[in-house]
């Protein structure tokens, strides 16, 4: 707003009618509107009649009076001043009176309150003899809740937390802690590729053995990428383990441990799980979980089977009709067992499934939907790594393919190179092929595919299945491939 808006607008004819100022105007001798604009003149009267005041004209020097008798003439507007302020004592004193009769039936209303109301009950218990009454009903009504229910509900309490104890005392010599030991690459700012040593905490379920081995079910990812895996025992024993096989599809693997590397002590320590029926579960049903958490040793967590038949995304691969429970499943607990309340195994947890910014909300493996592949992993020939001179080698460049799934190829290795001479290009694999499966078992990354043939020497035979873009189709392929010798081979930079 400019100074000239502000004069107009505030101070302006609209407001007062006095040419703009507010208040007083000495030149015009006219005032502000609350006296009426232009109704107060200091006019000089006409002294022409000259008899009716009996003066002459020269005896009048001031003609004082007769300027306040015509003043009087305008005294009507005056009179309205005094008008308005005669209404103002009365206003006043109206409002002190209704503000004095309200105070007064406040506080009568207050008092009445405090008198029969408030004062009332502290009345009903101040001879000794009502306090003694009030005592001994109290005391009567709690002996009968003591006679009549907390005797049943005591022994509730202490059947459920038995339970839990007898469970974990069954159960726990079936459980096992797994540590992976492997290594990371990485890439300094100069492009300097290096390792690192990692080790890793996971969990374990023993569900089977055969002449020669345990068979121990736990999460493909708690066994990925390893160079080492060992197996702790209930008894505090330790001995190593080896892949017999897995599925990171759904996130699965047995894991087996010679029982030759094991004491008689050990083996009568150990035992193995019942699986149970997950297919019979339901909702509110209590659940149990053991795993070792956080790689501090087996801990055990309890809660409810909160809902059933989850499907959740994780990296791009879908899991699906999980079993979600309210009990803790930590980092460490995968591989672990989902137990209900008579000991059996009805799942398998997943640290990995579920989401550590939100709490009471882990999921498990449905136990009844994999029991025949654990079954298939299990009687699968048992293979051990082989020294680094001895590895089949295959003879590709490879990539994880996460970047071109979505031009609609499958999970797996991207083949970015093929070199010569090298037994990839002798089966016909090409370049841009995806490798999704070796021997049967899915894989999804350079460093998967490297762990599986750890296990396969070199002349040994794998079939890979491979998709390839045919013509702008994506098509499956299986090809057999005869593992050669790296060292016979140069690889082409």
């Amino acid at each position: 707003m400019d100074e000239q808006n502000f004069n107009n607008n505030n101070f302006g004819t609209d407001s007062f009618g006095n040419n703009g100022n507010g208040g007083e105007n000495p030149a015009d001798n006219s005032t502000h509107s609350e006296y009426g604009a232009g109704t107060w003149h200091e006019t000089r009267p006409s002294y022409e009649s000259k008899p009716e005041y009996g003066y002459t004209w020269q005896e009048q020097v001031r003609p004082t009076e007769p300027a306040r008798e015509t003043a009087s003439v305008t005294k009507p507007a005056k009179a309205k001043k005094e008008k308005n302020k005669s209404h103002f004592f009365p206003k006043l004193c109206a409002a002190m009176a209704f503000g004095l009769a309200f105070g007064a039936c406040a506080a009568g209303s207050f008092y009445a309150i405090n008198t029969y109301v408030i004062k009332e009950e502290p009345k009903a218990i101040e001879t000794n003899t009502d306090v003694e009454e009030l005592q001994k009903s109290v005391a009567e009504l709690q002996s009968a809740l003591a006679s009549s229910s907390n005797k049943n509900s005591t022994v509730i309490n202490t059947a459920a937390v038995s339970d839990v104890t007898s469970v974990v005392d069954k159960v726990m010599p079936s459980m096992v802690a797994i540590t992976n030991k492997g290594e990371y690459s990485v890439s300094d700012w100069f492009g300097r590729r290096y390792t690192q040593d990692t080790e890793s905490y996971g969990s374990g379920i023993i569900i089977g053995e055969s002449d020669t081995e345990y068979f121990i079910a736990t999460n493909n990812h708690v066994i990925a990428d390893n160079k080492s895996l060992s197996v702790l025992f209930v008894d505090e024993t330790t001995a190593d383990a080896y892949v017999k096989g897995y599925d990171s599809s759904m996130d699965i693997s047995v894991i087996a441990v010679a029982k030759d590397n094991l004491t008689a002590e050990t083996k009568s320590a150990i035992k193995v799980a019942t699986l149970g029926d997950s297919d019979s579960l339901k909702i509110g049903e209590a659940a149990i979980a053991i795993g070792n958490a956080l790689g501090y040793g087996q801990s055990v967590t309890t809660g409810v089977v909160s809902a059933l038949g989850r499907d959740i995304t994780i990296d791009g691969t879908t899991y699906s009709n999980l079993i979600q429970t309210s009990a803790a499943i930590n980092p460490g607990n995968s591989g672990g067992a989902l137990l209900n309340i008579n000991g059996e195994v009805v799942g398998i947890n997943s640290s990995k499934a579920g989401d550590s910014q939100i709490d009471n909300m882990g999921f498990a493996i449905p136990i009844s939907s994999v029991k025949d592949i654990l079954k298939e992993f299990s009687d699968r020939e048992t293979r051990n790594k082989v020294d680094a001179e001895s590895k089949g080698y295959l003879g590709i460049g490879g990539n994880d393919s996460y970047d071109v799934t979505m031009l609609g190829y499958p999970a797996g290795v991207y083949v970015s190179k093929v070199y010569e001479g090298s037994p990839a290009e002798a089966a016909g694999i090409y370049m841009g092929d995806v490798i999704t499966k070796v021997e049967g078992q899915s894989v999804k990354t350079i460093s998967e595919l490297s762990g599986f043939l750890d296990y396969y020497k070199v002349g040994e035979t794998v079939t890979l299945t491979v998709t390839r873009n045919v013509n702008g189709e994506l098509k499956e392929l299986t090809l057999d491939v005869v593992l050669g010798d790296k060292n016979a081979i140069v690889e082409q930079p």
